[in-house]
C-alpha cells in the first residue's frame, strides 16, 4: 500500500520520520497498536494520517482541552472543510454540539478529538454508537497507567467506553513510558495483542544538567536566562505561587516572561500561550499544566526550579526543548529538602500510592545525584541501553564534561548500616545521622541511644556528608525507606550482606557539603554569611551626611539605611547597578549616585574585593502592576480609600506601597490627599519636625506629638516630605 502519496498530499512531506510508516500501516490494516515515541517524534501524524484516509470518523481522547484546540486548527489548516476536525468537549454551547453532530453524520469529520469526561455522557456515546468509527486513539496515554507519571483516573474507564460504542481497533501513543506502565496500559485496554512500536528515546542533541539548589537560586536562574538572551525557554515550578514569583523576578530584570498555571483564568492561559508561540515573550515559567502537546519546535532550554516528582515527567518536560534538532539544555535545579517536601505530601494519601510515589521519587534522587552518564541513567531507566564512550549524544551532560570527584567511602558505608541495625530499625535518616554524628535530642535520649557505644561514631564528619551517604547508599538499594512508618529506615537483604562482605564503595563528592566548593564567585560579603562590609557603611555614612548638609535636607532623607547596607553588599560601580540596591531605584540613584558610586568603585580596587557583578539582581520589590496603579491614581486625585479598596488593601498596606515608591525615587504628590485631612499649620508644623529630625523614625515622631496626630498621618506626611527634599 502506498502511504507516500497522501503523505505528500495532506502534510506535504516527501518521506516520513522514524517508525511513523510502519505505524500507520498496522493502524491502516485495523490493528490495535501501542506507539512509544518521544516527545517531538511526530507522534500526531500517526493517526492523523490514517484517519484522513480512512471511511468515518476516528475518536481521538485526549486529556488537555488547549492540546486538542491546537492540532485542530492545524488540521484545520490542510483542508478545504472547516469540519474535517472538531473538538467534543465542555467548552461547547449546545449550537456547537449540534454543528458537531451534523458534521460527523454527514461525513465531513474525520477527526473528534474528545476528553474523556466527555466521552461518558450517556448522549454522546449513543450518538457515536450510530455512526461509523474509523479507530480509537489514546493520546497521552500514560495518564491510564497508576504507574505513570500523569495518572487519570477517568482514563481507567475507557476500554468500557470503547467496546460500548464499537468494536474497532485502538491505537495508543504515549512519549514515555517504563516496561511497568506499557503492561499496565495495555493490560487495561484488554489489547495485549496489539503491534508495538518503541522509537528510541535518546535526544542526542538535549544537554541535562544538574545543580545544587541554594538560596541564590533565582540569581542562578537570571544570569542563566540572560546569557541566552532573545531565546525560548520553559521553567518549570511545582506551585502556582512560585510560578508568580518567578515571572515577575524575571520581568523586573528586564526579561520578556509569562506565567502559565491553572489558576489563571482560560483566557488569560491562551493568551500567554500564543505570545510565546508567536514569541511576544521569550520565557514562560509553568506548572506542569503547560506544554503538553506544544509544538514549538525552537525551546531553547528548559529549567526546574522544583525536581519533579518521577523520571517520566522530567524525560517529558524536558523534552520540549530541540525539537528542531537545534540544541536544546535541560537544567535542573536539586536539594534533597524538596525531596523530603514531596514525600510529606504524600504522607496523607493511600498506602497503595504512596508507595508507587516513593518508588518513583528514589528514581529521581539516583538521577539527579549519579556521577555516572545522566543520558545512560535516563535511558536504562526506560529499558534501553546506551554506550556512554561512543553513543550519540555521550558528552552531552555535566557529568561527562566535568565528573565529580569520588573517594573511598567503604569504612562510612559500614559504619552507616551497622548504626542502621544497631538501633534496630526504628529511626529516620535524620535521627540515624544524630546517631552518627553524636548530637543529642530527646527521642535519642528516650531510647537511651546516646548512651551506647557507637552513639558518636561518625562525628568527624559534618551531618551533610552523612546525609549525603544515606541517599547514595538508598539508590543502590542497601537501605529502603519504609512507607507503613513515614519514611524509617530500614537494611535490604543487600544491605545486610554488605556488612558481612564489603566491597569498595566509590562516594560521589557533590559541590555542595563546603562554601569552598561553591563554583560561583565568592565576595566577602558571602563569605561573612551575607552581610554588609561594615568600613564601606561607615565610608558612605559619611558621605550621606556631606551630600545631606549641601542640599540642607536630613541624611535619611538622601538614603535610607538598608540601602547603604544593600550597596556594602552589593558593591555597585555604575549608576545602573546602583539603581537595582534596595530601596533606590533610577530617580534616587540619578540625582545622589555619583559620588557614592565612585566611593565603592575606589573602595573594591583599593581592597582587591571580587565582586559579584552578575549578582545585582532587582528584586520585584514592589509589585510593578500596583506601583504603576498607584503613580496613575494619585496623578489623577483619585481619594486614597478608593485606591485601597479596588486593590483590596487595607490603608497601612497602601501606604507602605507608597513608601516603596518615594524611597526608590519615584516621585508622588499626595498633597490632594492630606489637603482632606491636615490643614496648613498642622503640615507645616510635621514638615518643620522632619526636617529638623535626626532619622525618619515614626516612633519617635509618635513620641514627639505625643498623640496630635495618628501613625497613618504622620506616615502621609514622611511621604510628602521625603517627595519633595529628596526626589
Amino acid at each position: 500500500m502506498d502511504l507516500h502519496s497522501p503523505l505528500k498530499k495532506f502534510f506535504g512531506f516527501n518521506k516520513f520520520k522514524g517508525l511513523q510508516e510502519q505505524v500507520i500501516k498496522s493502524i491502516v490494516n485495523d490493528q490495535n497498536t501501542f506507539v512509544i515515541m518521544p516527545t517531538g517524534g511526530g507522534k500526531s501524524l500517526c493517526y492523523q494520517l490514517p484517519a484522513l484516509m480512512a471511511e468515518g470518523t476516528a475518536i481521538v481522547v485526549s486529556p488537555l482541552i488547549a492540546l486538542m484546540k491546537n492540532q485542530v486548527d492545524a488540521i484545520r489548516g490542510i483542508s478545504e472543510e472547516h469540519g474535517v476536525a472538531h473538538v467534543l468537549n465542555s467548552s461547547l454551547n449546545k449550537t456547537e454540539v449540534n454543528q458537531v453532530k451534523e458534521d460527523i453524520a454527514s461525513g465531513i469529520t474525520k477527526l473528534l478529538y474528545v476528553a474523556p469526561e466527555s466521552l461518558i455522557k450517556e448522549e454522546y456515546v449513543t450518538f457515536l454508537r450510530t455512526q461509523t468509527i474509523s479507530f480509537v486513539a489514546i493520546d497521552e496515554a500514560h495518564c491510564i497507567s497508576e504507574w505513570g507519571h500523569d495518572f487519570r483516573p477517568e482514563y481507567r474507564n475507557l476500554k468500557h467506553i470503547i467496546k460500548a460504542i464499537d468494536n474497532v481497533p485502538v491505537i495508543c501513543l504515549t512519549a514515555t513510558a517504563t516496561e511497568k506502565v506499557q503492561e499496565d496500559i495495555l493490560k487495561t485496554l484488554g489489547i495485549q495483542d496489539a503491534n508495538r512500536f518503541k522509537a528510541s528515546f535518546n535526544r542526542a542533541n538535549l544537554f541535562y544538567e544538574v545543580r545544587p539548589k541554594t538560596k541564590e537560586v533565582e540569581k542562578d536562574i537570571i544570569r542563566f536566562v540572560k546569557q541566552r538572551e532573545g531565546k525560548s525557554g520553559i521553567i518549570y515550578c511545582l506551585s502556582r505561587k512560585k510560578v508568580e514569583e518567578i515571572s515577575q523576578i524575571l520581568q523586573v530584570n528586564g526579561i520578556k516572561a509569562v506565567p502559565y498555571h491553572a489558576g489563571l483564568d482560560a483566557k488569560t492561559r491562551v493568551r500567554h500561550q500564543d505570545m510565546f508561540l508567536m514569541e511576544d515573550c521569550d520565557v514562560v515559567v509553568a506548572t506542569i499544566a503547560f506544554g503538553m502537546g506544544i509544538d514549538k519546535p525552537d525551546v531553547r532550554f528548559v529549567i526546574h526550579h522544583d525536581i519533579p516528582k518521577s523520571l517520566e515527567s522530567y524525560y517529558q518536560e524536558t523534552g520540549r526543548a530541540g525539537r528542531d534538532d537545534g540544541e536544546g539544555h535541560c537544567l535542573a535545579f536539586y536539594a534533597y529538602k524538596d525531596i523530603e517536601k514531596l514525600e510529606k505530601f504524600m504522607a496523607s494519601k493511600p498506602i497503595a500510592e504512596q508507595e508507587i510515589g516513593h518508588a518513583l521519587l528514589q528514581e529521581v534522587v539516583g538521577y539527579a545525584e549519579t556521577s555516572m552518564n545522566r543520558r545512560k541513567y535516563l535511558l536504562h531507566y526506560f529499558g534501553e541501553e546506551f554506550d556512554a564512550i561512543t553513543g550519540d549524544g555521550a558528552d552531552m551532560d555535566d557529568n561527562s564534561r566535568n565528573p565529580k570527584k569520588k573517594h573511598e567511602a567503604k569504612e562510612d558505608v559500614i559504619k552507616l548500616l551497622k548504626v542502621v541495625k544497631d538501633t534496630l530499625q526504628q529511626y529516620k535518616s535524620k535521627e540515624v545521622v544524630n546517631t552518627i554524628i553524636g548530637k543529642e535530642n530527646a527521642l535519642l535520649t528516650s531510647h537511651k541511644t546516646h548512651l551506647q557505644p557507637f552513639f558518636g561514631v561518625g562525628k568527624d564528619k559534618v551531618a551533610s556528608y552523612w546525609m549525603a551517604l544515606i541517599r547514595q547508599v538508598l539508590v543502590v538499594n542497601f537501605i529502603k525507606k519504609e512507607i507503613e512508618q513515614y519514611g524509617v529506615v530500614k537494611l535490604t537483604e543487600v544491605g545486610i550482606n554488605y556488612i558481612e562482605n564489603p566491597t569498595s564503595f566509590m562516594m560521589t563528592e557533590d559541590h555542595s557539603y563546603s562554601i569552598e566548593n561553591d563554583n560561583s564567585i565568592l565576595t566577602k560579603a558571602k563569605l561573612a554569611g551575607g552581610s554588609a562590609d561594615e568600613k564601606l557603611v561607615i565610608l558612605l555614612k559619611d558621605l550621606r551626611k556631606k551630600v545631606a548638609i549641601k542640599l540642607g535636607v536630613p541624611p535619611f532623607a538622601v538614603f535610607q539605611d538598608p540601602s547603604l547596607d544593600d550597596m556594602a553588599l552589593k558593591y555597585p560601580v555604575n549608576l545602573d547597578e546602583l539603581s537595582k540596591v534596595h530601596g533606590v531605584g533610577e530617580g534616587k540613584a540619578r540625582k545622589f549616585g555619583k559620588d557614592f558610586v565612585k566611593i565603592i568603585s575606589d573602595y573594591v580596587d583599593e581592597n582587591d574585593i571580587l565582586r559579584p557583578d552578575d549578582l545585582i539582581v532587582k528584586s520585584t520589590g514592589v509589585n510593578s502592576g500596583l506601583k504603576l496603579y498607584i503613580i496613575q491614581n494619585t496623578d489623577r486625585k483619585l481619594p486614597l480609600e478608593d485606591i485601597s479598596k479596588s486593590k483590596g488593601l487595607e490603608m497601612k498596606e497602601l501606604i507602605k506601597e507608597m513608601e516603596a515608591i518615594i524611597f526608590s525615587g519615584t516621585k508622588l504628590n499626595i498633597d490632594y490627599a492630606l489637603d482632606d485631612l491636615l490643614d496648613e499649620d498642622q503640615q507645616e508644623e510635621i514638615y518643620e519636625y522632619f526636617m529638623e529630625a535626626d532619622t525618619d523614625s515614626i516612633q519617635e515622631s509618635l513620641d514627639e506629638f505625643d498623640g496630635d496626630y495618628d501613625e497613618d498621618e504622620l506616615r502621609l506626611m514622611r511621604i510628602k516630605f521625603i517627595n519633595e527634599v529628596a526626589n
